[in-house]
């Protein structure tokens, strides 16, 4: 939907006027047939229609671009009252610059800041309203520290809501202590299983080191029999040699 003519000061050109609201082209978009429209007319006429709602000629999303440089600047140089003018607002801007003005217009209506407030009020007027708020929420006067909104003011006692707030506090000490401790017990359990995994191996190393010794030992001894034979072979050698 365009911007309302009725807005609008002085004559307005209808080559800017949108060719399906009737109303000052917003965030305009141009056929080739030249007939140009808001960006949300033409998009809702495209999803059932085929064709310019002017001329008939067949159109494509695809074949939309945006308006002639000199028709954006004619339409950006129109001027026009601000959406708030029914609130006080006189202010009149070129439509290039309302929707910077209007987002800082004192005579806005905006939603009051405080949770659960429903009040819509002026920006001019929302200090007033923060003021006397009944949601409003300030620190209890009486030093507990706790929050309070104005509408609970009568029924916050003090003694109360620090035994609530310890609670909720050795409550969650309880849950991270739980916490801490099955984390503990679960990297116990890891660092066990990994130690009787390396027992089980180092034990299966030293029995794979006994078995070489023991072939060792065994070899060791065919070795000094071996020599002991070769010994008394040779000085039988040397006997028989020594009778020759």
């Amino acid at each position: 939907m365009g911007y309302d003519i009725d807005r609008f000061v002085g004559y307005v050109n209808e080559g800017l006027l949108c060719s399906i609201c009737r109303d000052v082209l917003e965030d305009p978009l141009q056929a080739p047939c030249e007939h140009a429209f808001c960006t949300a007319c033409i998009h809702g006429w495209l999803v059932h229609h085929s064709n310019c709602p002017e001329d008939r000629q067949m159109i494509d999303v695809s074949l939309l671009r945006p308006l002639y440089r000199y028709m954006k600047n004619d339409l950006n140089r129109l001027q026009l009252h601000c959406k708030n003018r029914e609130y006080g607002c006189e202010m009149i801007c070129s439509l290039e610059s309302i929707d910077r003005h209007e987002r800082e217009c004192e005579y806005s209506q905006i939603p009051c800041s405080n949770a659960g407030c429903t009040v819509h009020i002026e920006r001019r007027n929302l200090d007033r309203h923060l003021a006397v708020c009944e949601y409003r929420s300030r620190e209890c006067p009486n030093g507990c520290g706790y929050t309070i909104l104005s509408a609970e003011d009568t029924q916050h006692n003090c003694v109360a809501e620090l035994r609530t707030e310890l609670e909720l506090l050795r409550s969650e000490m309880i849950c991270r202590v739980e916490e801490a401790k099955h984390e503990m017990e679960s990297r116990l359990d890891s660092q066990r299983r990994h130690m009787v995994q390396k027992e089980s191996i180092l034990q299966n190393e030293i029995e794979e080191l006994k078995s070489q010794m023991s072939r060792m030992m065994s070899d060791v001894r065919s070795l000094m029999a071996a020599e002991r034979q070769h010994r008394q072979e040779l000085e039988q050698a040397e006997l028989e040699k020594r009778e020759l």
